[in-house]
């Protein structure tokens, strides 16, 4: 292989490792295939075009038009005429495709679902990135340069992950292996312009070429050790500038992205996926909903989560806001365990809390109650315990609350401009007659789930603006996010503080006090805001839920479905509501018959939060990486001891020469071997020496005693006889000799000298040598040949032209 196609490989596979950092944002991973191909294709153009000597900035604008081609083929292909070349649709589906990309990177959280606009988006990242890696390093052989864009790479992969990421370390370790390759070929493409100058000279290659990557795998070792044992400093820049959110108890915001996207998925999954487990004996768990925050700022285009100050997590949390002594609460205990496959940046409990101390690194959110991760912190695969409070105003409490503090008007009675009247128009027509407050919101709970003629449908598109309430209000069909975003929209126009809370609904019971949520419970609900209850939780959308003690509006709950069975809502679209004659308190407590006979089966221990298979897929990748990463590692070893024993003789069984000795073959392959025993504990060979001069320097080099010596001497000796005598004679058998060498220099030398002649034998380096000589001979081979058939053609057709005549 030539030095510069060595090159191309090298800065293919930097390319292909360092992408490896992208893979936690989208799951599943399949963009990775294609995204390998076309690095694999901008390496084999180059490659080609630079072998015909094109220009360099030619190699470079063709390398872009082919992946420029190539992905538009395999993203718009639709727009493009007759299937093969882009038409005049085409830039129009590819802004689009762009568009909907930069939609998805503003509602997704990580990791993502594989939509085809973020698919595009990484796969032309990783193929501009390979393109300026290919240039820099092969066509302009700046390596160097190269590890500019290969770090831009893996630094928006891990750093955007955070701590989705799950295995970072790995990711660097991938990137920075792949850089050092490339560093290491460009390094050896620049000593082959001089010749193969250290080539015979053993120490000297030792010395240049093992010193470099001696120095690059400490360094990169240190990258990966030196940070887990340094303190913990706080080095953020913006640090008081935007906000601080550290872990002091100072106060700051954080900005977190829509988790409605994720409710959506959840809901149109076709399983139900287990998420969260949690257990409690408090008979008011069985209709409490999982909590993770509240949508509280409708800006004219979606609900979503405002800026938040944050605090520190006290040890007891503040009472609920507007909520006073008179209305009756208690507390109750709730051990919560989050699965593996929730990625949230919320911790899931039951709202309002009073006090929690999950592990990691959390923050308080008062304005909301929730709290969220810090520096990305994340509840997924999370045990903890969470006491929570149980609100149990009266119906003439709530109607003879009073006026919301301004504190609370100026923020949740906000109404975009662009609201159409119709919202408000029908607010008002549905709560004609009521005078209260709390009367109008029972009024529109109860029309979305009896009398308003709605039905449960979660294929319609999730959008929460006015435009999508307004749809929803003229085709009476959607999901909770429609139910509980317009139902909090027409609350505001009547003057009734209101905001968005996000979740999961009453998990299915299963038995024995422990209850689990799947994918399918995701939920949405409005909460309202009382002066003297504070926020208090409303449940309009049919057939999910419950509706709660208070509003006096009654629907079939959902906390005791069978597992095995999907609820209602969730496998038939237009399930109509269905009153529930059974009283609340008796529900709290299981009974009416809600409980079916699987929900008495053994329940699943809290504690076992993996899916259904025991192994999540991230673990199972880890565990692929590491064994991959095992067998790289001991491949050295396993090539060295078969090299061994096919040496000495210990494998099959080989033939000697006349009378029983050895052949010179196997003469030469003992002193081969004596040769790199040595070399693999530190003495480097020097194949300018005579096999006597070489078996001296090794003898004192490595210590050997009289019987090692001795030894020594014997096959040096043989190995003379083979090389220069003119009849040598046939020595017996050398292999118990070599091994008492090896055995003496393994004596001398140090435990880790020895573990590193044991793991990592620099001997191998002849596998590296051998196969450069073969590729050189085969290339020579085929000079040759093509030399020859030139030759013949020539005299051919001088045998063929007509001689001149004088």
């Amino acid at each position: 292989m030539t030095t510069r196609a060595r090159l191309t490989v090298y800065a293919a596979l930097a390319s292909a490792l360092a992408m490896l950092g992208l893979s936690p944002l989208v799951r599943p991973a399949g963009w990775m295939m294609p995204a390998g191909g076309l690095i694999l294709v901008i390496a084999l153009v180059g490659a080609g075009l630079r072998r015909i000597a094109l220009a360099r900035p030619l190699v470079l604008l063709v390398q872009l038009l082919a992946v420029a081609y190539l992905l538009l083929f395999g993203a718009i292909r639709s727009s493009f005429v007759v299937g093969v070349l882009p038409g005049s649709a085409t830039p129009q589906a590819l802004s689009d495709l762009v568009g909907s990309a930069g939609t998805d990177i503003q509602q997704y959280s990580i990791p993502a679902p594989d939509t085809p606009g973020l698919r595009f988006l990484l796969i032309a990242a990783v193929a501009a990135v390979a393109l300026l890696v290919d240039t820099l390093s092969v066509s302009y052989r700046r390596a160097s340069l190269a590890g500019l864009p290969l770090l831009a790479l893996y630094s928006v992969g891990t750093g955007l992950a955070g701590a989705a990421g799950g295995a970072a370390w790995l990711w660097f370790l991938a990137a920075g292996a792949g850089y050092l390759m490339l560093l290491f070929a460009e390094g050896g493409d620049r000593l082959s312009r001089w010749g193969r100058v250290f080539h015979g000279a053993g120490e000297n290659r030792g010395g240049l070429s093992m010193g470099g990557h001696r120095i690059g795998l400490l360094a990169l070792v240190c990258a990966l050790v030196l940070p887990a044992l340094a303190p913990a400093w706080d080095l953020s820049l913006v640090n008081g500038g935007f906000g601080d959110t550290g872990t002091g108890s100072g106060g700051g915001n954080i900005s977190a992205l829509s988790p409605v996207v994720s409710l959506t998925d959840g809901l149109r999954r076709s399983g139900n996926q287990q998420l969260i487990k949690y257990h409690g004996t408090d008979p008011a768990l069985a209709t409490a909903y999982l909590r993770i925050t509240a949508l509280d700022e409708f800006d004219g285009q979606e609900w979503k989560p405002g800026k938040q100050d944050v605090v520190a997590v006290p040890s007891t949390l503040p009472r609920p806001e507007g909520l006073a002594g008179d209305v009756a609460t208690s507390t109750f205990d709730t051990q919560v365990a989050v699965s593996s496959d929730l990625s949230t940046d919320w911790l899931p409990a039951p709202y309002p809390i009073d006090r929690v101390q999950p592990p990691g690194s959390w923050r308080y959110e008062p304005q909301i109650g929730s709290l969220v991760g810090d520096h990305g912190q994340q509840a997924t695969g999370l045990t903890y315990t969470v006491t929570s409070l149980t609100v149990d105003p009266t119906a003439d409490q709530l109607r003879a609350a009073g006026t919301a503090p301004r504190s609370i008007t100026d923020t949740y009675l906000k109404l975009p401009a662009n609201l159409p009247g119709l919202v408000k128009q029908t607010a008002l027509q549905v709560t004609s007659g009521k005078e209260t407050a709390f009367d109008k919101a029972v009024a529109l709970q109860d029309w979305f789930t009896t009398s308003g003629g709605f039905t449960y449908n979660t294929s319609i598109d999730p959008g929460t603006g006015p435009a999508a309430i307004v749809k929803f209000l003229q085709d009476k069909k959607g999901f909770c996010v429609h139910f509980a975003a317009t139902m909090a929209a027409m609350a505001r126009t009547l003057g009734i503080p209101a905001r968005v809370a996000v979740g999961f609904a009453p998990g299915h019971a299963l038995g024995n006090g422990d209850y689990e949520v799947g994918s399918q419970d995701y939920h949405a609900w409005p909460e309202l805001y009382f002066a003297g209850a504070g926020w208090l939780r409303f449940e309009p959308t049919p057939s999910r839920g419950t509706a709660p003690d208070y509003s006096g509006a009654q629907t079939a709950p959902s906390a005791s479905a069978s597992p095995d069975q999907p609820s209602a809502g969730a496998s038939d679209p237009n399930a109509l509501p269905s009153a529930d004659s059974c009283p609340l308190v008796a529900r709290k407590q299981g009974g009416c018959g809600n409980a079916q006979p699987s929900q008495q089966a053994v329940p699943v221990p809290l504690a076992s939060t993996g899916g259904a298979s025991g192994l999540s897929p991230r673990l199972l990748g880890l565990i692929a990486a590491g064994a991959a990463v095992l067998l790289l590692l001991l491949w050295p070893m396993a090539w060295r001891t078969r090299l061994r024993r096919r040496r000495l003789g210990e494998g099959r069984r080989r033939s000697g020469g006349p009378g029983g000795g050895l052949s010179e073959e196997q003469v030469l392959a003992a002193w081969q071997e004596l040769v790199d025993s040595a070399w693999d504990l530190g003495i480097a060979p020097d194949e300018a020496q005579s096999p006597r001069f070489t078996g001296e320097r090794i003898s004192e080099a490595g210590g050997l005693d009289g019987p090692s010596r001795a030894a020594m001497g014997r096959v040096a000796l043989a190995t003379e006889r083979v090389l220069y005598a003119r009849e040598a004679e046939r020595p017996t058998p050398l292999g118990s000799d070599v091994r008492v060498v090896r055995a003496g220099l393994r004596a001398s030398a140090g435990r880790r000298q020895r573990l590193r002649a044991l793991l990592l034998p620099a001997s191998t380096a002849r596998v590296g040598w051998r196969l450069a000589d073969r590729i050189l001979a085969a290339r020579l081979r085929t000079r040759a040949a093509k030399a020859r058939a030139g030759a013949a053609l020539r005299r051919l057709l001088r045998l063929g032209r007509p001689e001149k005549r004088g």
